[in-house]
């Protein structure tokens, strides 16, 4: 009887979450592209343009709830009814930059895009950042009506092969691969390196037990030259993404600002989380939450890294290893948004029950800091690429958002 019920009421979950989009939107997705500008002392946020594509390939449940917090938040509301209809969080490199030496200098602008379910009728879209005590630093407020005539279509730029496909291509995380650097005769080694990744990330738990949950594809995205560009060695590429390390002029942080164009290549596929392989040699990567995860490929450390990356991107997990103290970005007063870090070792601490169930404790260090900030185990694939797995925290967590998605 209870299996009976249990049953009954989740396919009544399922049916209202699919009626839930219905109403209010089709199966295509609006591609809404920002620029965030400003500097340390003032942030702005603009609508660049919008475009439209065929089928949405997010999620069709939990539509107005938030998975994580994030450094932002983008929320569609029905403005007949004032309710939330659609919100997902992300963070950026804006937000980053706006801690660097740089930024308290001269104002810059970031392009970003945010991809919702289209709707069918006139919605209210707001754009929130905050910054790394929780406050708001910008806002915007506006309109999107589905048959502006300047919502352009897109077109498909690139080819694909699906490396996995889902069990239930409806309910499922859907993965694209990027190659960034690989030129067209390099796309043989691209194919390999993304199968070596996937296979890396299934080794780790919970995505080894939830593996067909997940759908993965690898855009063809061939580069001019090969290899990707290292400024502090005045070593340019030109690639398909134009991505580089010395990020911030830090050596090891590889990045592209350029959303606009990789969204591009990946226009009409079947993508939500982006993974980018970039053919160097030179170690480093990146891993924004909701933006993307960049990591290099030929080095002995590629598939550890590629994971650690994902747990960022993917999982708004938070890095576990000291770095500096000089500019820090976890405050005694904030208690961190991801979900393996915390600000506070005082009872209950939020992953209090894995520590009463034996499976985790309170480390102290943690966020880039040796003091103030705890973590749940000594080490954790977010602590070391030595490390083979990620700790029953960072587990937790990744389990939590994997049945968010698909469930």
């Amino acid at each position: 009887m209870r299996t009976f019920l249990t049953l009954f009421f989740t396919l009544i979950t399922l049916m209202a979450g699919g009626q839930s989009f219905e109403k209010h939107f089709r199966d295509s997705t609006l591609r809404v592209d920002y620029i965030f500008a400003g500097d340390n002392h003032s942030q702005q946020i603009y609508i660049d343009e919008m475009s439209v594509s065929k089928r949405w390939y997010g999620r069709r449940q939990h539509l107005s709830e938030l998975p994580l917090k994030g450094h932002g938040s983008i929320t569609v509301t029905d403005p007949s009814s004032g309710d939330t209809i659609y919100c997902q969080s992300f963070s950026t490199l804006f937000q980053e930059w706006l801690y660097t030496d740089e930024a308290k200098q001269r104002p810059r602008a970031f392009e970003n895009v945010l991809l919702i379910p289209y709707p069918k009728h006139t919605v209210t879209v707001s754009i929130e950042l905050r910054d790394f005590h929780d406050q708001t630093i910008a806002r915007l407020r506006h309109d999107i009506e589905p048959r502006d005539i300047l919502i352009k279509p897109l077109r498909q730029k690139s080819d694909y092969v699906t490396l996995q496909k889902a069990q239930d291509i409806l309910r499922c995380i859907r993965i694209a691969f990027v190659a960034e650097g690989y030129k067209s005769s390099e796309m043989a080694q691209y194919l390999q390196d993304c199968q070596s990744a996937t296979e890396a990330l299934f080794r780790h738990e919970p995505f080894k037990h939830l593996r067909n949950r997940f759908n993965i594809i690898a855009a063809m995205t061939p580069s001019k030259d090969s290899d990707v560009s290292q400024p502090g060695e005045n070593r340019w590429y030109d690639t398909a993404l134009s991505s580089h390390f010395d990020t911030f002029y830090m050596p090891r942080y590889l990045t592209t600002l350029h959303i606009k164009s990789l969204h591009d290549l990946l226009a009409c596929l079947p993508y939500e989380q982006i993974i980018i392989l970039a053919n160097t040699s030179h170690y480093g990567g990146g891993g924004i939450y909701n933006l993307y995860n960049l990591c290099y490929t030929k080095g002995t450390h590629f598939l550890p890294v590629v994971v650690h990356e994902f747990g960022h991107a993917f999982g708004g997990l938070g890095d576990e290893y000291p770095y500096s103290d000089g500019d820090p970005m976890y405050f005694p007063d904030t208690e961190p948004w991801e979900p393996n870090l915390t600000t506070s070792n005082h009872y209950p601490v939020k992953w209090q029950a894995l520590i009463d169930a034996g499976k985790a404790s309170v480390v102290e260090g943690g966020g880039y800091l040796e003091k103030g900030v705890w973590r749940g185990a000594e080490n954790c694939r977010m602590r070391t690429n030595e490390y083979p797995d990620f700790c029953p925290v960072c587990q937790d967590a990744l389990t939590k958002l994997i049945h968010f998605y698909t469930e």
